[in-house]
C-alpha cells in the first residue's frame, strides 16, 4: 500500500520488516505510480515525507535516530548537497551498477541517477523559424532583446544550466552571457517552466528555456494544451558540447533503519518495469539499458547529451549562484 505522509519523526520505535520510509523533493503525483508498483511486487509499504525544502537540515537534526531509509531529489546539486553534509552512505549493488550509466551515478554508490531530463527551449512556431534557436550561447544575442521568458535564475534547473556555462567559458564569459540574456528578457523572471510557455502561447515572448517533461505534463492537461501545441521543443547545444542535462536521483541515507528494505527500493527504480513507468507516466528519460523513452518523448526529437561530469557541475553552483546575483537576474 502506498503512504503519504508530512511528519514522519525521529523515534526510537525498531525498523518493521515489511516498510521503507522515503523523503522526497519529487511531487506525490510523479512517484506514486512507482511506490505502488513497488509495493505490488515485493509487499513492502513505502511510506513517503513530501518536502518542499529543507532535506539535509532535517536528517541532520534526526542524526541516528531519523526514520527516513531513502531520498529521492531532483538536480545533482542537491543530491550531492546531501553527500557533503555527511547524511548518506555508499551503496555497492551489483544491479545497479549494471542498470545505471557510470556517468550517472557517484563513483563510491552515494547517490544514483534514476532519470534524465533536458534544459531545451521552448520556441514559438509561428515566431520563430526552424534553426534559429541553436546554442545556449545565442540566447546573449541582442537579436532575442525582448523574446525571452525564464523562470527565476536562481531555480536549481537555471542554476545548473549556469554551472554547465561556466565550466565550458568560464567566470567572465558567464557573466557576459548572463547579463545579455538578462538584457533580452521580455518580463521580469516568474511563474515555472509551464508559466514560460503560457506566455509565449499569450504572445508575451518568443522562446523559453524548460525542462523537456513539461510538453508532457501540458499535453495531458486540457487547459495547457493549447499553451503546448504553441510551441516546439528545440535541442540547444553548448559550443563545444552537448544539450545540458540534469538528473532525478536517489541515495541511502546514513541512519537507514530498514537498510535491507531500501537497498531492494533503489535497485527498483533502476529496474526495466520501473524504468518503463518513469518514461510513461513522468515523460523523463529512462537510464537504464534498453529501455526506451516513451513514444511521446520520442517524438519531440534526438540529442546528444553533455558530456560534462555531473559532480563537477554541482561543485560549481555556489560560483554560478554568485553570478546570477551579481547581475540581478531576477532584478
Amino acid at each position: 500500500m502506498f503512504r503519504t505522509t508530512l511528519a514522519l519523526v525521529a523515534t526510537a520505535v525498531p525498523a518493521m520488516a515489511d516498510e521503507i520510509n522515503v523523503y522526497s523533493y519529487r511531487q506525490p503525483e510523479l512517484i506514486a505510480p512507482l511506490t505502488e508498483a513497488f509495493t505490488a511486487e515485493t509487499g513492502i509499504d513505502v511510506n513517503v515525507a513530501f518536502l518542499n525544502e529543507g532535506m539535509v537540515e532535517r536528517l541532520q537534526a534526526e542524526g541516528d535516530r531519523s526514520p527516513a531509509d531513502v531520498v529521492l531529489t531532483v538536480d545533482i546539486a542537491r543530491l550531492n548537497e546531501l553527500v557533503e553534509a555527511g547524511v548518506t552512505q555508499p551503496l555497492s549493488s551489483q544491479t545497479l551498477t549494471d542498470s545505471v550509466p557510470a556517468a550517472l551515478h557517484g563513483p563510491d554508490g552515494q547517490w544514483w541517477g534514476v532519470t534524465t531530463r533536458a534544459r531545451i527551449v521552448y520556441a514559438s512556431k509561428d515566431r520563430v523559424a526552424d534553426g534559429e534557436v541553436t546554442t545556449y550561447e545565442d540566447l546573449a544575442d541582442p537579436k532575442w532583446k525582448g523574446r525571452i521568458c525564464t523562470r527565476s535564475g536562481t531555480h536549481d534547473y537555471n542554476v545548473a544550466l549556469v554551472s554547465a556555462m561556466l565550466h565550458h567559458h568560464g567566470e567572465e564569459y558567464t557573466r557576459t552571457w548572463l547579463e545579455g540574456v538578462k538584457a533580452n528578457l521580455a518580463r521580469k523572471p516568474e511563474g515555472n517552466d509551464r508559466a514560460q510557455v503560457k506566455a509565449i502561447w499569450a504572445g508575451e515572448c518568443d522562446i523559453s528555456l524548460g525542462n523537456t517533461y513539461y510538453m508532457g505534463a501540458m499535453l495531458a492537461d486540457p487547459e495547457q494544451v493549447p499553451w503546448a501545441e504553441s510551441v516546439r521543443i528545440v535541442f540547444p547545444t553548448f559550443e563545444n558540447g552537448g544539450t545540458h542535462v540534469n538528473i532525478s536521483g536517489v541515495a541511502l541515507t546514513k541512519a537507514a533503519p530498514n537498510k535491507d528494505n531500501a537497498v531492494k527500493f533503489i535497485e527498483f527504480l533502476a529496474s526495466s518495469k520501473a524504468q518503463e513507468i518513469y518514461a510513461e507516466v513522468n515523460n523523463e528519460y529512462p537510464v537504464g539499458p534498453g529501455t526506451e523513452a516513451s513514444e511521446l518523448v520520442r517524438s519531440w526529437g534526438e540529442f546528444t547529451p553533455d558530456d560534462t561530469d555531473l559532480v563537477d557541475l554541482a561543485k560549481l553552483r555556489p560560483d554560478a549562484i554568485k553570478l546570477i546575483e551579481q547581475v540581478d537576474y531576477d532584478g
